[in-house]
């Protein structure tokens, strides 16, 4: 162990070895704090504490999964794989299974996703008759998610005044409800969302002290990573954990608390030493990732915040370039330029896309940039697309996983009573949910009942009930006998999926196969993998893996798919963080975009708005370009735009102000026109014929700009920036309605409205 502490600086080595108390580890960006983490638990287990006292919180299954396994290398496997190491979501669902009759579930509990709990939340606003516009199903799962993280239950929220007040002014009066009827539903299907995997351990510890008390008592060593992520919820968890022995250890930077929005909580950390008053602070200030140019124009950034833990980041990293800054004519011209830079220094250095991200304060930025990246033949991917794990084809193998281990899964019944098909209809299927509402059973009970119920099914239907509860309970014999893949691809085989996915031959047929082939691998992969808890069984089982991918976050999935793929990164900046790259462009440095103008209310909005930015520089190690945009459409609105107050935050030593103009090609470069498209694509390899192909005209030294209808009459000849020459049929409308219909010499004939339109007389 003395050689590895070795690797460590010195206030990362006394983070380390201070293992009594509470510690407050202040890691700036790039500064090591994964590695004093993972070596912090190999002290700890080095010094004789026992793997299962080990409590240790990540917000990401990989980040927890790569330490464990780096912690394996350090003090052996047994050791390593007894920790009590995962992320919030994945270690309180591993205790409230366990405890699951105290609060009234079965230990079998499913847990369900965001999407999971959208389809029920749809379906109650529907029963209900409710306007699905008013009560889509985001927002009324952002607005109990909130109650949720702040411990209120439907019990409260509908006897707050202020609350009930606020959802009326909001014009939602029945959110109450709507919260009561979910959580009717969630229990009636012996299933917890993500809130309640927290919601419910602080009921648990609140309400049984004797349970608090050996809790207590077995972790006594408590780590907590990115501490300024964790909101009201997690934190509650967590001081009541570490009452009794404060060996409490939390890492993170106030600098880069940026999920205020998701209930993170930046007072958590700022207000630790409230908190623990003899608690021992350790602030690592050397960063490892970036330039100095980069380090010290992030710290000009910062240094404007008043809420802060001050610190100076520093590094013995080469000077490097200096920090690029281009004013862009227009959103068009902004991501142009972004994309020659990008295949200017990818074929100069010989180096993949994968070391070059795009960021961007709002997704609706991405359109330009990928029309861009596009015509340059650039291979991109935009994160936050439909992940794996939400395919169809998926999705509808693991609701068989979920109702073998949850028979009460009533999403799940629902989704497979007739898939495959086997003759078990709409009809049939309403009289069963009929029936399960009047004598108020689960749907899974009314079909084992269905001969006795006098549902009016014929003898055949009857039998393909029998057949399919028969069939899953035989699979749910096996749950403990087989190891998550063997019971897995029992289950692929026996319910006739893999029979009706060969026999399909189209290429989407081929594309749903092969992400069922990928799931397997996935199941063989989970058995035998080294960080994953076994608890007392001999073997992973497929409870063990659904609740190992329910808990998966964007950022595991983000961090797996950038490791396989040599595309450039497109993302928000709030979903880049944790990422680095060599090159990241930060687009859109407006005032009103970044800063946001929904954050411009009160001082704390736009710290949390500086803080973004300063994560976004930090993810650079080479270099990092700002641009920003004379003149950009937003909300169908031409705006005429001012460079962000953050960019003269920053020191002009550190800044290169770049002007030229690019032209985009007007086809796809030959070289890589076969990537020439998002990796979103369900095949993308075998669909790229498939793709269309925009005709693209040269961007010339003439003007283009938004015409009235005065400026315009029929036949007049125009030039369209995309659409290349054409002739004006007709115009109609007036003021910001007015169009004018243009047939185009080689896109033919489009309606196109002025406002939007950039064009050029001819």
């Amino acid at each position: 162990m003395k050689d590895y502490l070795l690797e460590l600086n010195r206030p990362q080595q006394e983070a380390v070895k201070t293992t009594e108390g509470p510690v407050m580890v202040i890691a700036g960006a790039g500064s090591g704090k994964t590695r004093v983490l993972t070596y912090r638990i190999a002290w700890l287990l080095s010094q004789g504490i026992s793997p299962f006292n080990i409590l240790a919180l990540t917000f990401t299954n990989k980040a927890a999964r790569e330490m464990k396994e780096r912690i394996a290398q350090l003090v052996g496997i047994e050791k390593a794989r007894n920790l009590w190491m995962g992320t919030f979501h994945s270690i309180f669902a591993r205790i409230l299974r366990v405890e699951a009759e105290k609060l009234g579930f079965h230990r079998n509990f499913t847990i369900y996703d965001t999407d999971d709990s959208k389809r029920l939340i749809k379906a109650i606003v529907k029963e209900q008759n409710l306007d699905d516009k008013v009560y889509s199903a985001g927002s009324v799962l952002a607005r109990i998610s909130n109650a949720k993280n702040n411990l209120i239950g439907p019990g409260d929220y509908n006897d707050d005044f202020e609350i009930q007040n606020a959802d009326y002014q909001a014009r939602k009066p029945k959110l109450g409800l709507l919260y009561n009827l979910y959580q009717q539903r969630l229990q009636k299907a012996l299933a917890m969302d993500f809130d309640d995997l927290l919601f419910n351990t602080n009921l648990l510890l609140r309400d049984f002290p004797e349970t608090l008390y050996r809790y207590q008592n077995k972790f006594t060593h408590i780590l907590v990573d990115e501490y300024q992520d964790t909101n009201y919820s997690q934190y509650l968890i967590v001081k009541r954990l570490a009452a009794n022995n404060e060996n409490i250890c939390v890492v993170g930077d106030d600098a880069q608390s940026i999920y205020s929005f998701r209930g993170a909580n930046i007072a958590n950390i700022l207000n630790f030493k409230q908190d623990y008053p003899d608690c021992k602070v350790f602030k690592l200030e050397q960063n490892y990732r970036s330039s100095q140019t980069i380090v010290d124009a992030a710290n000009n950034i910062i240094v404007n915040n008043k809420d802060q833990i001050f610190k100076k980041v520093w590094t013995e990293n080469a000077v490097g370039d200096k920090i690029l800054v281009y004013k862009a004519k227009s959103e068009v011209d902004e991501a142009a330029w972004i994309s020659k830079r990008i295949q200017k220094l990818s074929s100069e250095m010989d180096i993949p896309y994968s070391n070059f991200a795009i960021l961007y304060r709002t997704n609706a930025q991405s359109r330009a940039l990928e029309e861009a990246l596009r015509r340059m033949g650039i291979a991109y991917r935009i994160f936050g697309g439909i992940s794996f794990y939400q395919r169809k084809e998926v999705k509808d193998v693991l609701a068989y996983f979920r109702l073998v281990i949850n028979h009460q899964d009533e999403d799940s019944f629902r989704r497979i009573i007739n898939f495959p098909t086997r003759g078990i209809g709409d009809t049939t299927i309403s009289k069963l949910e009929a029936v399960a509402t009047e004598m108020n059973i689960s749907l899974w009970d009314a079909a084992l009942r269905a001969p006795q119920l006098g549902l009016g099914l014929n003898h055949g239907t009857l039998r393909r009930i029998e057949e399919f509860t028969t069939m899953i309970k035989g699979f749910s014999a096996l749950l403990f006998k087989y190891n998550a893949f063997d019971l897995g691809e029992r289950i692929v085989m026996q319910s006739g999926i893999r029979k009706v996915l060969f026999e399909d031959g189209t290429p989407e047929g081929l594309q749903r196969r092969e992400s069922v082939e990928e799931l397997l691998v996935g199941l063989q992969s989970f058995v035998l993998s080294v960080g994953v808890e076994t608890t007392e069984r001999e073997f992973l089982t497929l409870d063990q893996f659904m609740e190992d991918i329910s808990l998966l976050t964007d950022a595991d999935i983000k961090k797996e798919e950038l490791e396989k793929n040599p595309y450039v990164t497109l993302m928000t900046i709030h979903s880049a963080k944790g990422l680095e790259f060599l090159f990241v462009f930060v687009a859109g440095m407006e005032e009103n975009l970044f800063p946001s103008s929904m954050a411009l209310g009160s001082r704390a909005e736009l710290e949390e708005e500086r803080r973004l930015f300063y994560v976004a520089i930090t993810r650079a190690m080479k270099q990092a370009a700002l641009t920003w945009s004379e003149s950009r459409f937003r909300y169908g609105q031409l705006n005429f735009c001012e460079s962000s107050r953050f960019i003269s935050e920053i020191e002009d030593q550190y800044l290169q102000r770049v002007d030229e103009l690019v032209k985009i090609p007007n086809k796809f470069s030959s070289s890589g026109a076969k990537f020439a498209k998002p990796f979103n694509h369900p095949n993308a390899e075998s669909a790229n014929s498939q793709l269309p192909k925009p005709h693209v005209s040269q961007v010339d030294d003439g003007e283009y700009s938004i015409l009235n209808l005065s400026q315009l009459a029929l036949k007049m000849r125009v030039k369209h920036q995309r659409f290349g020459e054409g002739t004006i049929t007709n115009l109609s409308g007036k003021g910001a309605d007015a169009k004018a219909e243009i047939l185009f010499d080689g896109d033919g004939k489009k309606q196109i409205m002025l406002k939007f339109a950039r064009l050029r007389l001819l």
